[in-house]
């Protein structure tokens, strides 16, 4: 991999300082989305798209917040790719690789028309981090599994994480 995300986590914990469960959040679902990504073999630029979408999905919330004193998803969408690209632009990331960040940052909690293995992984393992964190009964996982998740690697993680049976 070309380019390093350790400076991008730690500008986005700097962001969200005080925020230990957002913190904890967009963690997770890096983690969840590198797995995937890696085993799902994307080629080296989705993959560190993905994982830097992965990072900074849900930097809309603190503006949202303030601006709506809302965390909706509609409002995460609007107001997180300003942000996103501007401390995306600040650490150096190519320009090509910001732009396709801030669309998936806009468009994270749109789950119709989804175009690429960049923007399924990250539905999908924000799926995985909100359905743990929100303590998601067995019904609501497997309608997730039914609807949401199509990568292999993604299903499986799924399956394991919620004991479900392959």
């Amino acid at each position: 991999m070309g380019f390093r995300m350790g400076p991008l986590v730690a500008a986005m914990m700097e962001y969200e300082r005080g925020a230990a469960q957002r913190i904890n959040h967009f963690l997770k679902v890096y983690s969840f989305a590198k797995l995937i990504g890696e085993q799902e073999s994307l080629a080296a630029p989705v993959q560190e798209t993905l994982e830097a979408a992965a990072i900074v999905h849900d930097i809309g919330i603190r503006p949202s917040l303030e601006k709506y004193q809302s965390s909706g998803g509609n409002f995460q969408e609007i107001e997180g790719p300003p942000v996103a690209r501007e401390i995306l632009t600040r650490l150096g990331f190519p320009d090509g690789m910001v732009e396709r960040v801030c669309f998936l940052v806009g468009h994270h909690h749109t789950y119709r028309d989804i175009e690429g293995e960049d923007y399924r992984i990250l539905v999908e393992a924000d799926f995985l981090v909100n359905l743990h964190e929100e303590k998601a009964d067995k019904q609501t996982v497997l309608m997730a599994r039914k609807n949401i998740f199509r990568t292999k690697a993604g299903t499986k993680a799924l399956n394991d994480l919620f004991a479900l049976p392959g």
